[in-house]
Protein backbone atom coordinates (compact mmCIF):
# COMPACT_ATOMS: atom_id res chain seq x y z
CA UNK A 1 0.00 0.00 0.00
CA UNK A 2 1.36 3.38 -0.95
CA UNK A 3 0.86 6.27 1.41
CA UNK A 4 1.47 9.94 0.86
CA UNK A 5 3.40 12.82 2.31
CA UNK A 6 0.13 14.69 1.73
CA UNK A 7 -2.48 14.52 -1.01
CA UNK A 8 -0.93 17.45 -2.78
CA UNK A 9 2.68 16.29 -2.91
CA UNK A 10 4.68 18.09 -5.57
CA UNK A 11 8.00 17.34 -7.13
CA UNK A 12 9.21 20.92 -7.41
CA UNK A 13 12.63 21.36 -8.97
CA UNK A 14 14.77 19.78 -11.59
CA UNK A 15 14.05 16.09 -11.95
CA UNK A 16 16.04 15.54 -15.13
CA UNK A 17 19.74 14.84 -15.14
CA UNK A 18 19.92 16.71 -18.46
CA UNK A 19 19.11 20.08 -16.91
CA UNK A 20 21.91 22.59 -16.65
CA UNK A 21 22.83 23.62 -13.13
CA UNK A 22 23.15 27.35 -12.66
CA UNK A 23 24.60 28.42 -9.33
CA UNK A 24 21.82 30.30 -7.60
CA UNK A 25 23.42 33.47 -6.24
CA UNK A 26 23.10 33.81 -2.52
CA UNK A 27 22.44 37.13 -0.86
CA UNK A 28 25.47 36.87 1.41
CA UNK A 29 29.15 36.06 1.21
CA UNK A 30 29.16 32.78 3.09
CA UNK A 31 32.92 32.84 3.66
CA UNK A 32 34.57 30.42 6.01
CA UNK A 33 35.60 31.59 9.42
CA UNK A 34 38.87 33.45 9.53
CA UNK A 35 39.53 32.47 13.11
CA UNK A 36 38.60 28.90 13.98
CA UNK A 37 39.62 29.38 17.60
CA UNK A 38 36.71 31.66 18.32
CA UNK A 39 35.67 30.10 21.56
CA UNK A 40 32.09 29.92 20.39
CA UNK A 41 31.63 26.26 21.15
CA UNK A 42 30.48 25.07 24.53
CA UNK A 43 32.12 21.67 24.68
CA UNK A 44 32.12 18.81 22.22
CA UNK A 45 29.34 16.40 21.35
CA UNK A 46 28.10 15.01 24.62
CA UNK A 47 26.39 11.61 24.83
CA UNK A 48 23.18 11.95 26.80
CA UNK A 49 22.50 9.10 29.24
CA UNK A 50 18.82 8.28 29.04
CA UNK A 51 17.04 5.73 31.19
CA UNK A 52 14.26 4.76 28.80
CA UNK A 53 12.66 2.25 31.14
CA UNK A 54 12.38 4.86 33.86
CA UNK A 55 10.81 7.23 31.35
CA UNK A 56 8.19 4.63 30.37
CA UNK A 57 9.06 5.23 26.74
CA UNK A 58 6.64 4.05 24.10
CA UNK A 59 7.74 1.89 21.20
CA UNK A 60 9.21 3.76 18.23
CA UNK A 61 6.89 4.74 15.42
CA UNK A 62 7.33 2.20 12.63
CA UNK A 63 3.78 1.92 11.41
CA UNK A 64 4.11 3.87 8.18
CA UNK A 65 2.61 1.69 5.46
CA UNK A 66 4.39 2.36 2.21
CA UNK A 67 5.09 0.93 -1.18
CA UNK A 68 8.14 -1.31 -1.31
CA UNK A 69 8.67 -0.72 -5.02
CA UNK A 70 10.97 2.23 -4.43
CA UNK A 71 13.21 2.31 -7.49
CA UNK A 72 14.26 3.86 -10.86
CA UNK A 73 17.42 4.21 -12.84
CA UNK A 74 18.36 7.70 -11.73
CA UNK A 75 20.23 6.79 -8.55
CA UNK A 76 23.89 5.81 -8.48
CA UNK A 77 23.00 2.37 -7.18
CA UNK A 78 20.46 1.74 -9.94
CA UNK A 79 17.40 2.24 -7.76
CA UNK A 80 14.67 4.72 -8.51
CA UNK A 81 14.72 8.39 -7.72
CA UNK A 82 12.74 9.59 -4.74
CA UNK A 83 10.92 11.99 -7.01
CA UNK A 84 9.65 9.12 -9.17
CA UNK A 85 7.80 7.71 -6.17
CA UNK A 86 5.71 10.83 -5.59
CA UNK A 87 2.24 11.94 -6.60
CA UNK A 88 2.78 14.99 -8.86
CA UNK A 89 -0.99 15.58 -9.16
CA UNK A 90 -1.17 19.19 -8.07
CA UNK A 91 -3.77 21.85 -8.49
CA UNK A 92 -2.87 25.46 -9.10
CA UNK A 93 -3.48 26.19 -5.41
CA UNK A 94 -0.01 24.91 -4.56
CA UNK A 95 1.49 27.98 -6.24
CA UNK A 96 -0.81 30.45 -4.52
CA UNK A 97 0.06 32.55 -1.50
CA UNK A 98 -2.01 34.28 1.14
CA UNK A 99 -1.42 37.87 2.23
CA UNK A 100 -1.91 39.53 5.57
CA UNK A 101 -0.75 42.92 6.90
CA UNK A 102 1.56 43.44 3.97
CA UNK A 103 3.32 40.07 4.32
CA UNK A 104 3.03 36.96 2.15
CA UNK A 105 2.38 33.49 3.61
CA UNK A 106 2.10 29.97 2.24
CA UNK A 107 -1.33 28.99 0.92
CA UNK A 108 -1.02 25.20 0.98
CA UNK A 109 -2.11 24.12 4.48
CA UNK A 110 -2.79 27.79 5.16
CA UNK A 111 -1.91 28.82 8.71
CA UNK A 112 0.18 25.76 9.50
CA UNK A 113 3.40 27.78 9.61
CA UNK A 114 2.94 31.26 11.09
CA UNK A 115 6.00 32.89 9.51
CA UNK A 116 5.88 34.69 6.10
CA UNK A 117 7.55 33.31 2.98
CA UNK A 118 8.15 36.56 1.08
CA UNK A 119 11.49 37.96 -0.10
CA UNK A 120 12.20 39.58 3.27
CA UNK A 121 11.83 36.26 5.02
CA UNK A 122 13.87 34.45 2.39
CA UNK A 123 16.69 36.95 2.91
CA UNK A 124 16.49 36.26 6.64
CA UNK A 125 16.62 32.50 6.07
CA UNK A 126 19.71 32.81 3.88
CA UNK A 127 21.39 35.04 6.46
CA UNK A 128 20.58 32.48 9.15
CA UNK A 129 22.23 29.84 6.98
CA UNK A 130 25.35 32.00 6.71
CA UNK A 131 25.28 32.50 10.48
CA UNK A 132 25.18 28.76 11.17
CA UNK A 133 28.05 28.13 8.74
CA UNK A 134 30.16 30.74 10.53
CA UNK A 135 29.21 29.28 13.87
CA UNK A 136 30.12 25.71 12.88
CA UNK A 137 33.25 26.54 10.90
CA UNK A 138 31.56 25.89 7.58
CA UNK A 139 30.14 22.52 8.57
CA UNK A 140 27.04 21.51 6.61
CA UNK A 141 26.61 18.16 8.37
CA UNK A 142 27.68 17.35 11.92
CA UNK A 143 26.52 13.73 12.04
CA UNK A 144 29.27 11.14 11.43
CA UNK A 145 28.19 10.07 7.95
CA UNK A 146 30.68 9.25 5.20
CA UNK A 147 28.90 8.36 1.96
CA UNK A 148 25.18 9.20 2.16
CA UNK A 149 23.10 8.11 -0.82
CA UNK A 150 19.71 9.57 0.13
CA UNK A 151 19.33 12.78 2.09
CA UNK A 152 16.15 14.64 3.01
CA UNK A 153 15.93 18.21 4.31
CA UNK A 154 12.69 18.82 6.20
CA UNK A 155 11.50 22.42 6.23
CA UNK A 156 13.98 23.27 3.48
CA UNK A 157 12.81 26.88 3.05
CA UNK A 158 14.79 28.51 0.24
CA UNK A 159 16.59 25.21 -0.35
CA UNK A 160 20.01 26.74 0.18
CA UNK A 161 21.23 23.97 2.53
CA UNK A 162 19.92 21.20 0.26
CA UNK A 163 21.65 22.68 -2.78
CA UNK A 164 24.98 23.09 -1.02
CA UNK A 165 24.79 19.52 0.28
CA UNK A 166 23.90 18.36 -3.23
CA UNK A 167 27.09 19.99 -4.46
CA UNK A 168 29.15 18.42 -1.68
CA UNK A 169 27.73 14.93 -2.26
CA UNK A 170 27.14 14.76 -6.04
CA UNK A 171 26.41 11.01 -5.94
CA UNK A 172 23.71 11.42 -3.30
CA UNK A 173 20.07 12.15 -3.97
CA UNK A 174 18.89 15.17 -1.98
CA UNK A 175 15.24 16.05 -1.42
CA UNK A 176 13.97 19.21 0.26
CA UNK A 177 10.42 19.41 1.65
CA UNK A 178 8.53 22.57 2.54
CA UNK A 179 5.04 24.06 2.62
CA UNK A 180 6.11 26.95 0.37
CA UNK A 181 7.16 26.75 -3.31
CA UNK A 182 9.96 29.29 -2.93
CA UNK A 183 12.95 27.21 -4.01
CA UNK A 184 14.98 28.03 -7.16
CA UNK A 185 14.07 26.39 -10.44
CA UNK A 186 17.68 25.73 -11.40
CA UNK A 187 19.28 23.40 -8.91
CA UNK A 188 21.99 20.73 -8.91
CA UNK A 189 20.87 17.69 -10.93
CA UNK A 190 20.78 15.49 -7.82
CA UNK A 191 18.47 17.86 -5.90
CA UNK A 192 14.67 18.06 -6.03
CA UNK A 193 11.99 19.71 -3.92
CA UNK A 194 8.59 18.59 -2.67
CA UNK A 195 5.83 20.92 -1.52
CA UNK A 196 4.11 19.10 1.32
CA UNK A 197 3.47 18.79 5.03
CA UNK A 198 6.16 16.82 6.87
CA UNK A 199 3.67 15.80 9.55
CA UNK A 200 1.79 13.70 6.98
CA UNK A 201 2.79 10.16 6.13
CA UNK A 202 5.68 10.04 3.71
CA UNK A 203 5.28 8.61 0.24
CA UNK A 204 8.67 6.91 0.05
CA UNK A 205 9.29 3.35 1.15
CA UNK A 206 10.29 2.68 4.72
CA UNK A 207 14.00 2.52 5.37
CA UNK A 208 14.98 4.90 2.56
CA UNK A 209 17.07 7.75 3.96
CA UNK A 210 20.66 7.64 5.16
CA UNK A 211 20.45 11.12 6.64
CA UNK A 212 17.60 13.40 7.75
CA UNK A 213 18.19 17.10 8.39
CA UNK A 214 15.96 19.57 10.24
CA UNK A 215 17.04 23.12 11.03
CA UNK A 216 14.83 25.42 13.15
CA UNK A 217 11.84 23.22 12.37
CA UNK A 218 10.85 21.38 15.54
CA UNK A 219 9.51 24.54 17.24
CA UNK A 220 6.79 24.82 14.59
CA UNK A 221 5.65 21.20 14.25
CA UNK A 222 4.53 18.28 16.37
CA UNK A 223 8.00 16.94 17.26
CA UNK A 224 6.74 13.54 18.37
CA UNK A 225 4.94 12.95 15.08
CA UNK A 226 7.74 14.30 12.88
CA UNK A 227 10.53 12.40 14.63
CA UNK A 228 8.41 9.26 14.40
CA UNK A 229 8.06 9.79 10.64
CA UNK A 230 11.81 10.27 10.39
CA UNK A 231 12.54 7.05 12.27
CA UNK A 232 10.14 5.01 10.12
CA UNK A 233 11.60 6.29 6.86
CA UNK A 234 15.30 5.98 7.68
CA UNK A 235 17.58 3.10 6.88
CA UNK A 236 18.97 1.10 9.81
CA UNK A 237 22.17 2.84 10.85
CA UNK A 238 21.07 6.14 9.32
CA UNK A 239 21.55 9.46 11.08
CA UNK A 240 19.25 12.34 11.97
CA UNK A 241 20.39 15.86 12.80
CA UNK A 242 18.41 18.79 14.20
CA UNK A 243 19.58 22.36 14.71
CA UNK A 244 17.60 24.81 16.84
CA UNK A 245 18.01 27.99 18.83
CA UNK A 246 16.97 27.62 22.45
CA UNK A 247 14.25 30.28 22.32
CA UNK A 248 15.64 32.32 25.20
CA UNK A 249 17.96 35.25 25.86
CA UNK A 250 20.96 34.97 28.20
CA UNK A 251 23.52 37.32 29.73
CA UNK A 252 26.49 36.39 31.93
CA UNK A 253 27.79 39.76 33.07
CA UNK A 254 24.74 41.64 34.36
CA UNK A 255 24.51 44.06 31.43
CA UNK A 256 20.97 42.95 30.53
CA UNK A 257 18.47 44.99 32.59
CA UNK A 258 15.31 43.43 34.06
CA UNK A 259 12.40 43.58 31.63
CA UNK A 260 14.68 44.11 28.64
CA UNK A 261 12.26 44.24 25.65
CA UNK A 262 14.15 41.66 23.57
CA UNK A 263 13.92 39.15 26.41
CA UNK A 264 10.24 40.02 26.89
CA UNK A 265 9.64 39.44 23.17
CA UNK A 266 10.87 35.85 23.40
CA UNK A 267 8.95 35.21 26.59
CA UNK A 268 5.75 36.46 24.94
CA UNK A 269 6.43 34.40 21.82
CA UNK A 270 6.95 31.25 23.89
CA UNK A 271 3.57 31.98 25.49
CA UNK A 272 1.79 32.78 22.21
CA UNK A 273 3.04 30.03 19.91
CA UNK A 274 1.22 27.15 21.64
CA UNK A 275 -2.04 29.09 21.29
CA UNK A 276 -1.69 29.99 17.61
CA UNK A 277 -3.52 28.37 14.70
CA UNK A 278 -3.04 24.62 14.22
CA UNK A 279 -0.78 24.51 17.26
CA UNK A 280 -2.56 21.57 18.87
CA UNK A 281 -2.38 18.06 17.44
CA UNK A 282 -4.92 15.47 18.50
CA UNK A 283 -2.61 12.49 17.98
CA UNK A 284 0.12 13.38 20.46
CA UNK A 285 -1.33 16.37 22.36
CA UNK A 286 1.83 18.28 21.46
CA UNK A 287 1.78 22.06 21.11
CA UNK A 288 4.28 24.36 19.45
CA UNK A 289 7.22 24.78 21.78
CA UNK A 290 9.79 27.50 21.10
CA UNK A 291 12.11 25.85 23.63
CA UNK A 292 11.72 22.28 22.35
CA UNK A 293 15.50 22.03 21.94
CA UNK A 294 15.75 21.51 25.69
CA UNK A 295 13.97 18.17 25.39
CA UNK A 296 15.02 17.13 21.89
CA UNK A 297 17.34 14.45 23.27
CA UNK A 298 14.51 12.80 25.16
CA UNK A 299 12.21 13.04 22.13
CA UNK A 300 14.82 11.41 19.90
CA UNK A 301 15.25 8.54 22.34
CA UNK A 302 11.50 8.11 22.65
CA UNK A 303 11.27 7.87 18.85
CA UNK A 304 13.68 4.93 18.96
CA UNK A 305 17.01 6.57 18.15
CA UNK A 306 20.29 5.67 19.84
CA UNK A 307 23.70 7.34 20.15
CA UNK A 308 21.96 10.60 21.01
CA UNK A 309 24.44 13.46 21.37
CA UNK A 310 24.48 17.23 21.19
CA UNK A 311 26.74 20.22 20.82
CA UNK A 312 25.81 23.74 21.89
CA UNK A 313 27.09 27.14 20.84
CA UNK A 314 26.83 30.61 22.28
CA UNK A 315 25.40 32.96 19.67
CA UNK A 316 26.03 36.61 20.53
CA UNK A 317 23.41 39.20 19.66
CA UNK A 318 25.05 42.31 18.29
CA UNK A 319 28.64 43.47 17.91
CA UNK A 320 29.76 43.35 21.54
CA UNK A 321 32.21 40.37 21.33
CA UNK A 322 35.92 41.17 21.06
CA UNK A 323 36.58 38.18 18.78
CA UNK A 324 36.10 39.23 15.16
CA UNK A 325 34.37 36.02 14.09
CA UNK A 326 31.96 36.13 17.00
CA UNK A 327 31.35 39.80 16.26
CA UNK A 328 30.40 38.86 12.68
CA UNK A 329 28.10 36.12 13.99
CA UNK A 330 26.60 38.64 16.40
CA UNK A 331 25.97 41.07 13.57
CA UNK A 332 24.22 38.34 11.60
CA UNK A 333 22.18 37.29 14.62
CA UNK A 334 21.06 40.82 15.40
CA UNK A 335 19.79 41.28 11.85
CA UNK A 336 18.17 37.83 11.79
CA UNK A 337 16.33 38.71 14.99
CA UNK A 338 15.34 42.19 13.82
CA UNK A 339 13.74 40.71 10.73
CA UNK A 340 12.17 37.95 12.81
CA UNK A 341 10.42 40.24 15.30
CA UNK A 342 7.64 41.37 12.98
CA UNK A 343 7.50 38.10 11.04
CA UNK A 344 6.99 36.04 14.18
CA UNK A 345 4.76 38.41 16.14
CA UNK A 346 2.10 39.37 13.60
CA UNK A 347 -0.02 36.22 13.92
CA UNK A 348 0.91 34.61 17.26
CA UNK A 349 0.66 37.80 19.34
CA UNK A 350 -2.99 38.16 18.35
CA UNK A 351 -3.71 35.09 20.47
CA UNK A 352 -2.56 37.10 23.51
CA UNK A 353 -5.30 39.64 22.87
CA UNK A 354 -2.95 42.31 21.53
CA UNK A 355 -4.29 44.70 18.90
CA UNK A 356 -2.32 45.61 15.78
CA UNK A 357 -1.43 48.98 17.30
CA UNK A 358 -0.25 47.35 20.52
CA UNK A 359 1.87 44.86 18.60
CA UNK A 360 3.42 47.63 16.50
CA UNK A 361 4.20 49.76 19.55
CA UNK A 362 5.76 46.83 21.39
CA UNK A 363 7.87 45.82 18.39
CA UNK A 364 9.17 49.38 18.13
CA UNK A 365 10.54 49.14 21.67
CA UNK A 366 12.09 45.75 20.86
CA UNK A 367 13.79 47.10 17.74
CA UNK A 368 15.22 49.99 19.74
CA UNK A 369 16.41 47.72 22.53
CA UNK A 370 18.34 45.33 20.29
CA UNK A 371 20.43 48.23 19.03
CA UNK A 372 21.95 48.43 22.51
CA UNK A 373 23.85 45.16 21.94
CA UNK A 374 27.30 46.72 21.58
CA UNK A 375 30.53 46.70 23.65
CA UNK A 376 29.28 49.33 26.10
CA UNK A 377 25.71 48.06 26.12
CA UNK A 378 23.91 44.76 26.62
CA UNK A 379 26.03 41.62 26.17
CA UNK A 380 23.17 39.28 25.35
CA UNK A 381 23.31 35.96 23.59
CA UNK A 382 21.18 32.98 22.72
CA UNK A 383 22.22 29.36 22.25
CA UNK A 384 22.19 27.09 19.22
CA UNK A 385 22.00 23.32 19.69
CA UNK A 386 22.83 20.58 17.22
CA UNK A 387 21.42 17.18 18.14
CA UNK A 388 22.48 14.01 16.34
CA UNK A 389 21.12 10.49 16.73
CA UNK A 390 21.22 7.17 14.91
CA UNK A 391 18.61 4.61 13.97
CA UNK A 392 19.71 1.24 15.37
CA UNK A 393 21.47 -0.97 12.83
CA UNK A 394 19.20 -3.90 13.69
Amino acid sequence: MQTHLGLNALVYGVLSLHCVYVNAPTRLDRGRRADSASGSSIGEFEPIPLDLEAMDVAAPCTSSSVDSSYGSDSCPDGSSSIADSLHPSIGSAIYKHSYERGRRYHYFRNGKYPIPNDDREQDREDMKHALVLELTDGQLIAAPITDPQRIIDLGTGTGIWAMEVGDKYPMAQVVGVDLSPIQPVWVPPNVSFIIDDIEDEWITSTGVYDYVHLRTVLQFVDPVKVLGRCFANMRPGGWIETGDFDGDIHCDDGTMPPGWPVKVFWDKLAEAMPLSTDAFTDDTKERRDMQVVRRTGVLLAQAGFVNVAHKSYKVPIGIWPANKTMRLIGMYMRQVMRDFFEAAALKPYQTLGMSDDEISAFLATVQTAIQSCHPRGVHAYTKYYIWTAQKPAQ
